[in-house]
């Protein structure tokens, strides 16, 4: 039987990794086995322009008429300073070319700041969010609906799936041999915002280690993935005089994520609130670790069935704390681990993911 043909149209490619177009990627192998085929289109609107980036667009939209095509959504995809009006123009484009058309939410709502450029840009992203699904025949959303401000009534034409994680996390091997050797408590963190953001998250993960450290002694610390390594002279002055091995890295290859991640005891997420949208944080539990993470506006759904210790933002002392409990506990870090392996299995697979996509295109007309 041939399969089904979907087209996951993305907008400017982010460096050094692309967490979109790596979710693209999980997705269509997934979706195989449920009679679709999903090829990555890229609209290259950074690197030719506007006008001819739409020009082209509109000649291989002729041959999508009546195919699904899931427009990737985040507001710096489609501007380079997240004024993403152009992508209504997208989508106009799509609809024009009868072409059904899915818009995928990895941004579920507008960026936060007091400036006054801060507001305008909110207000665009919200008239573009809110415009691209009424464009849209369905809008899905990565984060529960009733988490979503702007949304109101969710329409019949909104579906929530959760990301998956962009790992081969098949090769984890769920045995004590994965942890660190001689007994040693290993917490990992998987990646730290850039900029000023990454300076107070390197201070929250440096107070919760020297917190438990204080306490149970020997810890090792492994911080990578994006922005570790530009924090990583920040993390051992402030672990200096601790007993802590800390080791960083940056950006690693999937396979040895995974390994991080499998040999930790459990990780640190420090990168706002967590969500079923964060896909570093879904990475952690598809490896079946305990993590500490803030509580947000998000924070709902298949997260809170996770392995998942919420503290609160604005009592920064509480990460230490839950750090020290799921340390010291170890019949409470083995339930949050099994928690966070029946979470994957449930809610966030590809096989799981990619079977709810199946559905909704299916019973979308």
């Amino acid at each position: 039987m041939d399969k089904q043909g979907i087209i996951a149209l993305l907008g400017r490619r982010d460096e050094p990794t692309d967490a979109v177009e790596e979710y693209c990627r999980y997705l269509g192998a997934a979706l195989g086995t449920h009679g679709f085929e999903l090829a990555v289109a890229r609209l290259p609107w950074k690197e030719r322009g506007w006008r001819v980036a739409l020009r082209e667009l509109r000649q291989k939209a002729a041959d999508w008429r009546g195919r699904w095509v899931c427009a990737q959504y985040t507001a710096l995809a489609w501007s380079a300073h997240g004024f993403p009006v152009r992508f209504l123009s997208v989508l106009n484009v799509l609809r024009r070319a009868d072409a059904r058309v899915t818009v995928v939410y990895h941004d579920t709502g507008p960026y936060s700041g007091r400036r006054i450029l801060d507001k305008l840009r909110r207000a665009v992203q919200l008239q573009v969010m809110r415009g691209s699904l009424r464009r849209a025949d369905l809008g899905i959303f990565t984060v529960p609906q009733s988490a979503i401000s702007w949304l109101g009534v969710p329409p019949r034409n909104a579906a929530f799936i959760p990301v998956g994680a962009n790992l081969p996390v098949d090769t984890v091997i769920e045995t004590n041999t994965s942890k660190s050797a001689q007994g040693v408590l290993r917490v990992a963190v998987f990646g730290i915002t850039g900029g000023e953001a990454g300076r107070r998250e390197s201070a929250r993960i440096a107070d919760a280690i020297r917190f438990a450290s204080a306490r149970i002694g020997r810890l090792e610390l492994r911080a990578f993935g994006r922005h570790a390594d530009v924090c990583e002279s920040m993390l051992r002055e402030s672990l200096r005089d601790t007993p802590v091995d800390v080791q960083v890295k940056g950006v690693l290859p999937p396979e040895e994520v995974v390994r991080e991640l499998a040999s930790a005891h459990a990780m640190l997420f420090v990168r706002g609130a967590i969500s079923t949208r964060r896909g570093s944080a879904i990475a952690a539990i598809a490896c079946g670790l305990p993590v500490i993470a803030e509580r947000g506006t998000e924070t709902s759904g298949p997260i809170e069935e996770a392995g998942v210790v919420l503290v609160s933002a604005d009592k920064p002392g509480e990460f230490g704390e839950a750090l020290l409990r799921v340390l010291t506990n170890t019949d409470y870090r083995a339930q949050l681990a099994e928690r966070s392996r029946l979470a994957q299995d449930k809610y966030f697979s590809w096989p799981t993911i990619a079977a709810r996509y199946a559905e909704e295109l299916r019973k979308t007309r």
